[in-house]
């Protein structure tokens, strides 16, 4: 690992975050924690729904703010920090896109499957004439190889991504995991690459230091972990764990670390943690996100939640198909796989 490397930390709190509480953060949350950040020094304040903008719906679940009042009031508290926000094809359209950079976002993720990067095309595209940052993010990459993820990523760099990112949607990868994709994707891409990591298996810190030293140059990190199912990468850990290995964020530790407890009094009912749920969402490769519903299907059939992550794993699940949860849970139910 080379010494005295800058590292960008992008914080997603106020987007992945919104899985754990089902998108219900209010206006003055979204405020103080925003504010909070960027007197720290965080470079990019990542807000929306869960899903990202335009998701909202009885599908992922209906947001307390429309995505318009969400953006407008972290545009408003970020004096320094730079606004970003995420969005998926299927839920979000040009229209959003248009929406989103009149309301001052600088960067925009734009996220696909991890073998569908052709789906971004016309909205990175879009982005780079509206002149916001036009990102491309690969979700669930581990369900793809380290040469099949870096052609992805080379797809989207021809659509004009300006930077490429993936996320380990599950929890699921250990350090080599990372290491192996990180390095295949930044020898074949000349943009900035960047990492997003869970925490179902108690790696994310550990992967996002192994995704720093195999070239990766933007690392996404959450307050408290704050995110889906066990949580995202812990951003005030990240950063000092950076700083004892020497490189450089940027960020001032000790405001970060109040706005840390801030967040874990005002945003969250608890820190996230790695129950047995969590856990075996990592082990089965199954999009965090998904823990709320799983434990609503396995009570409302009868069945265990640990057996429908593995039948959802099975079926190699991905986030978007909510409705396959309830149907794995009555098939166990069918099946006799009862609690």
């Amino acid at each position: 690992m080379t010494a005295q490397t800058t590292v960008i930390m992008h914080d997603p709190t106020l987007r992945d975050g919104q899985h754990a509480v089902r998108h219900q953060l209010d206006a003055e949350q979204i405020r103080t924690y925003a504010a909070a950040v960027d007197a720290a020094g965080v470079p990019v304040v990542e807000v929306g729904h869960g899903n990202g903008i335009g998701a909202s719906s009885l599908q992922v679940g209906r947001s307390k703010l429309s995505d318009d009042e969400m953006l407008a009031t972290a545009r408003e508290a970020l004096t320094r920090s730079r606004l970003a926000t995420l969005m998926l094809p299927g839920w979000a359209t040009t229209a959003d896109l248009r929406n989103a950079v009149r309301h001052g976002v600088d960067v925009v993720r734009v996220a696909a499957h991890c073998t569908e990067a052709s789906v971004t095309e016309r909205h990175l595209g879009v982005l780079r004439e509206l002149g916001a940052e036009a990102q491309g993010v690969l979700l669930m990459s581990h369900m793809a190889s380290p040469g099949e993820l870096a052609e992805q990523c080379m797809l989207m760099v021809g659509y004009g991504a300006q930077a490429v990112c993936i996320f380990d949607s599950a929890g699921y990868y250990l350090p080599d995991d990372v290491t192996a994709r990180i390095t295949a994707i930044t020898a074949a891409v000349e943009v900035p690459v960047a990492f997003h990591g869970h925490n179902n298996l108690g790696m994310a810190v550990a992967n996002s230091v192994a995704a720093v030293a195999a070239g990766a140059r933007t690392i996404d990190a959450c307050a408290r972990g704050f995110g889906a199912g066990a949580g995202n990468t812990q951003l005030e850990v990240l950063v000092a764990v950076l700083e004892r290995y020497g490189h450089r964020t940027g960020i001032d530790l000790r405001r970060l670390a109040d706005a840390a407890d801030l967040a874990e009094k005002t945003l969250m009912p608890a820190p996230p943690t790695i129950d047995s749920t969590s856990l075996v969402s990592g082990l089965s490769g199954v999009f965090s996100g998904f823990k709320k519903p799983v434990l609503a299907a396995a009570e409302s059939q009868g069945v265990h939640p640990w057996d429908i992550f593995v039948e959802l794993g099975q079926r190699r699940v991905i986030a978007g198909q909510e409705d396959l949860i309830l149907d794995a849970a009555r098939t166990l139910a069918a099946q006799g796989a009862i609690r």
